[in-house]
């Protein structure tokens, strides 16, 4: 008897009113709930639709940006109007998640509804296995992410197929613009030159070994752990007529024979190698280059030293499975300690905001192909990410950061030219 008092007691609360207490009282957000209840102006720009009781037992199993997420990717709750501008409106849920004891508040109010509606969570998230950052964990791990089909990403890309941060000569630059410019920023810092060989490490779909194939005459190795990638990459070397300068293989950097390299290029895969691995990457990097060859690593960073030790649940477990940040101050210790002198430092925060909502524009575009091609959920997946990635460079919670380095030659010499393009490198 006393359990069903409690129950009734527990879930008496309007569903809306509930959600309030995640929200904020002062939340611009209208919710409206599959109970008829309502909260938030009547004429918000964005209304969060709570459809199901599965999302308040999500919500109930994981307080915070995962059960929300959940609850999204299985459409138990939906947004009407601009995800990135909800997400904005629910940054201190969405990027910081909610304080303990309202976490613990929150989950007794919900325990009714999770006893009642509570299902597995939803079979997209990633369940790599072994020992963290060992060659096959990380192998399952990258293909958990890119592995999913060429077609889709081909809808959220666009033709460059380049699936990192762009770099936007100017507000009103296209995304194809802004990758041509990146890989040509690149080429730069490395100082690329007819007949040079050029290394890649996780190289996506090989569009840095083919730009600087054919802009640069550049004998190019790209190495990716996706096989999908690898494919994808050979055909299109091969149709562009590159096959004699270009090459990608299927291959963990780690098993890539040591130099001579006169370049090694590293766009977007610090992110997945682990911060224990760091030192050994570095050092592996410099025992392929040539004496006065040159490393541009480019990678996402954090602003800060970090509070807690894992990244975002949802980004975790549906987007980079073992994914790790770390500071640009580890990064250029690292880089520095394995024996290359730092030239160049720049930090493109802004431009991955602006990649990420011409991405999201892409899916939004192409998304009912998108969902044909990959489901529901997994589209769902993308567009929540690419959001509130977007709003995390915006916010400088994450950032970008492009270091050059060089590998010193006798007595010191770097052949760098006193002052390059703008006296940066």
């Amino acid at each position: 008897m006393t359990g069903l008092i409690e129950r009734t007691q527990a879930t008496s609360a309007p569903v809306a009113e509930l959600l309030t207490s995640v929200l904020g009282p002062n939340s611009p957000i209208r919710v409206e709930a599959f109970d008829g209840s309502t909260t938030g102006p009547p004429d918000a720009d964005i209304t969060l639709h709570v459809r199901t009781p599965r999302a308040l037992a999500r919500l109930a199993s994981a307080p915070g940006s995962l059960g929300l997420a959940r609850a999204y990717v299985t459409s138990d709750i939906d947004v009407d109007g601009d995800l990135y501008a909800a997400l904005h409106a629910l940054s201190e849920v969405t990027l910081h998640s909610i304080p303990r004891r309202e976490q613990l508040r929150l989950a007794r109010q919900l325990l009714p509804y999770w006893r009642e509606h509570h299902v597995p969570p939803p079979d997209l998230e990633a369940k790599p296995k072994g020992l963290l950052h060992s060659k096959r964990r990380d192998s399952q791990a990258i293909s958990h992410h890119y592995d999913v089909s060429n077609t889709f990403y081909e809808y959220v890309l666009g033709p460059s197929m380049t699936y990192t941060c762009a770099a936007y000569p100017d507000v009103d630059s296209t995304l194809e613009e802004a990758q041509a410019a990146k890989y040509e920023l690149v080429s730069a810092k490395l100082a690329l030159k007819p007949g040079m060989r050029l290394l890649d490490v996780g190289c996506g779909w090989g569009g840095m070994v083919m730009h600087a194939a054919a802009e640069h005459g550049v004998r190019g190795l790209g190495v990716t752990l996706s096989r999908e990638q690898a494919a994808w990459a050979q055909e299109a070397i091969a149709k562009r007529g590159l096959s004699h300068l270009a090459e990608v293989r299927h291959l963990d950097y780690r098993d890539v024979p040591d130099g001579v390299y006169d370049a090694v290029s590293s766009i977007g895969l610090t992110e997945h190698i682990g911060k224990a691995n760091i030192d050994s990457y570095f050092s592996s990097m410099y025992a392929k280059l040539r004496p006065e060859g040159r490393m541009l690593n480019h990678c996402i960073t954090q602003p800060h030293r970090p509070t807690k030790r894992h990244t975002d649940p949802f980004i975790s477990r549906y987007v980079f499975p073992d994914g790790e940040l770390t500071t640009i101050g580890n990064l250029v210790t690292a880089m520095n300690d394995a024996g290359f002198e730092i030239r160049h430092s720049e930090n493109l925060r802004e431009h991955y905001a602006m990649t990420l909502r011409d991405w999201g524009a892409n899916l939004e575009r192409n998304w009912n192909d998108g969902v044909a091609e990959v489901g529901l959920g997994r589209a769902r997946v993308w567009r929540l990410y690419m959001a509130a990635c977007r709003l995390g460079f915006d916010l400088d919670n994450i950032q970008l950061h492009q270091v050059l380095g060089v590998k010193l030659g006798d007595n010191g010499s770097s052949a760098f030219p006193l002052r390059g393009e703008h006296g940066a490198y």
